[in-house]
């Protein structure tokens, strides 16, 4: 009589894709939009950076946005999520949302404090804002106000656009 044996898990991983046995890392960035001209950015150890933060399992991205930028009386306003960026590295699936909020006032604006507490916070006109970023973060910025401006959500895919779709006025 032979007994079932459990399979082993590193013959498992050999076999199967990563995605089978290695969770994705899911993220969510927020373009705080200021008035019609500016952005809000955290200045963290000398440069510039996206608010960015994690979104834990069960957790929506417009509600980890919430806990990216805080210090609003009420909930930060989120617009809409604009785009869905996913990555596959050689060990994990990296799946990122970028979600827009409604424009704020400079005075709400001046009251959002950044995840990171050693980072300040700036309201920078956007075509400054976005010239001082990374490349990586200026492509995802100007693909994320593309988007808004032209009411679509943008799904790319290790770098290429795969999918556009419209979005119904509000």
């Amino acid at each position: 009589m032979m007994l079932a044996t459990k399979p082993d898990a590193t013959a498992l991983r050999k076999h199967s894709g990563y995605a089978n046995w290695r969770p994705a890392i899911t993220g969510v960035t927020v373009l705080a939009l200021v008035g019609v001209d500016n952005l809000v950015l955290p200045c963290l150890m000398g440069g510039l950076v996206l608010p960015t933060g994690a979104v834990e399992d069960g957790q929506s991205p417009q509600h980890a946005a919430q806990l990216v930028l805080s210090g609003m009386p009420g909930d930060l306003p989120i617009q809409r999520r604009v785009a869905v960026d996913e990555e596959h590295t050689r060990r994990r699936k990296i799946i990122s949302h970028l979600v827009v909020t409604a424009p704020l006032t400079v005075e709400e604006a001046q009251c959002l404090v950044y995840r990171d507490p050693r980072a300040d916070t700036d309201v920078l006109r956007t075509t400054e804002a976005v010239s001082l970023l990374t490349e990586p973060a200026r492509a995802r910025a100007l693909l994320g106000l593309q988007a808004l401006a032209i009411n679509a959500m943008v799904y790319n895919h290790n770098g290429a656009i795969e999918h556009l779709e419209s979005v119904p006025a509000p």
